[in-house]
């Protein structure tokens, strides 16, 4: 059986900009609804031919990278494959570049701040599930796609390495990198 783990292609968002840390709830909407501005390379594209499943979660940009990917038919989309969105304040005025924002909170939400988004022992959570969900899927179809994100594809990769899967230790962190995990069918308890 195999599970890939493959992130979205590049946003269509601007990342080079300054803003307030009151615009994040904007700010996420804009991205969460963001499309991709490039095409993929021919690597990731052959792994369209070796699978037989595939995930995306239910943003935009996952689901036009399955797309771009030339997979015809998505056949499991939903929000449990989202990426684990940062924390943000509501009322901060301080204007930052956004990237410097990202790091910031990111690391505000490693130690436990998790204000308009999901704490991180729920994301953690919420990655064992998809784990076992494409685990499912891997049980039924032998080899699942999920065109994903990529924090949660981090950590949905720990879950499965920690289940006895054998791949990389990272799925990859740019965008169209993928890892493969695989595991015999004679290991798994049925």
């Amino acid at each position: 059986m195999r599970i890939t783990l493959l992130r979205h292609g590049s946003p269509d968002f601007v990342w080079q900009r300054s803003v307030r840390g009151c615009e994040f709830a904007r700010l996420e909407k804009e991205y969460d609804s963001a499309t991709i501005n490039d095409l993929p390379p021919a690597e990731s594209v052959q792994q369209v031919m070796d699978h037989h499943c595939f995930v995306c979660s239910d943003l935009t940009r996952s689901i036009d990278s399955a797309k771009a990917l030339g997979v015809d038919q998505v056949d499991f989309s939903d929000r449990l494959f989202r990426e684990m969105n940062l924390p943000y304040f509501d009322e901060i005025s301080l204007k930052l570049p956004l990237e410097v924002w990202v790091i910031v909170l990111r690391s505000l939400w490693f130690l436990g701040f998790s204000k308009n988004s999901e704490s991180y022992r729920k994301a953690r959570s919420r990655a064992k599930e998809a784990a076992e969900r494409l685990i499912d899927l891997a049980l039924k179809h032998h080899a699942v796609l999920l065109v994903g994100h990529g924090f949660l594809n981090h950590y949905i990769a720990k879950e499965l390495r920690a289940l006895g899967w054998r791949g990389p230790s990272s799925p990859g962190r740019n965008y169209w990198e993928f890892g493969s995990y695989e595991m015999s069918m004679q290991t798994v308890d049925l």
